[in-house]
């Protein structure tokens, strides 16, 4: 008997150990990722102008009345169709494929959105996927930022901000554009993100005019969005050294949902 039970015993402890073992094995680390660095001695550039054609909607001015700071602060105007000479502003301008499996690390700098004004600044940002947003309070004034993604991976946020506050930081984990951000105690204010899993993107500015640089040799699909007119995409080569330049147009035939 004692010799049996020394056998069992011993058979225990391998099993033990074996499983010890396979724990072990599927608790391994995954290997680090591979990321590519932009080559700024052998990259290009893609320029060009987002257009619109037609009659704009006239901004209307917002009544800030019912916040005494609000009400103090510099005239603020709807900002959906902000065109000036032609040139339509807060267009979202990025490299939608063409990279193959090339993969950049995420900035660890965050974007910041500012509340100021009873506005928020910018009003159309971009950013990385993994890159953190940092929500800022330069006002006088109680703020929300009550951020609304459609897709389940990137979790919403329903942040209050005391006056002048410092801010708070989120970071979105997926690709998705026109993410809503909107203030519940000034429903006026709102504002979009949009989030990339590339560097190679652009906001248009007030002439209508983007520039992404340091993009790799090749041929791309580029991709415009706007908060109220939707997406439209082109095909762009890209050379070293070069400037490819790609122009959008749009015009309210081009309205469509987000």
């Amino acid at each position: 008997m004692p010799g049996k039970k020394s056998v069992m015993i011993v058979l225990c402890s391998l099993l033990l150990v074996a499983a010890g073992c396979k724990k072990a094995a599927t608790a391994a680390p995954e290997p680090a990722k591979n990321y590519t660095t932009i080559d700024w001695a052998d990259s290009g550039t893609i320029s060009g102008t987002i257009h619109f054609t037609g009659k704009a909607p006239k901004p209307i001015q917002i009544d800030m009345g019912q916040d005494p700071v609000c009400s103090l602060s510099p005239a603020n105007f709807t900002k959906q169709y902000i065109v000036a000479n032609g040139g339509l502003e807060n267009v979202f301008v990025y490299l939608k494929s063409g990279l193959g499996d090339k993969a950049y690390a995420p900035p660890s700098t965050p974007v910041v959105m500012d509340q100021k004004g009873c506005q928020y600044i910018p009003h159309v940002i971009g950013v990385m996927a993994g890159q953190p947003v940092k929500f800022t309070n330069s006002d006088a004034t109680m703020h929300n930022v009550h951020m609304t993604p459609s897709l389940a991976t990137n979790q919403s946020a329903d942040i209050s901000e005391a006056p002048n506050s410092p801010g708070e930081t989120r970071t979105l984990s997926t690709p998705e554009l026109m993410i809503p951000v909107r203030c519940n105690n000034h429903p006026w204010m709102e504002a979009y993100i949009n989030v990339v899993s590339n560097p190679f993107y652009a906001v248009s500015g007030a002439d209508g005019h983007f520039t992404i640089k340091g993009v790799p040799p090749g041929t791309y699909t580029i991709e415009a969005d706007h908060e109220q007119l939707g997406t439209k995409t082109a095909t762009v080569t890209v050379a070293p050294h070069q400037t490819a330049t790609l122009d959008f147009a749009y015009d309210m035939g081009s309205e469509t949902a987000h």
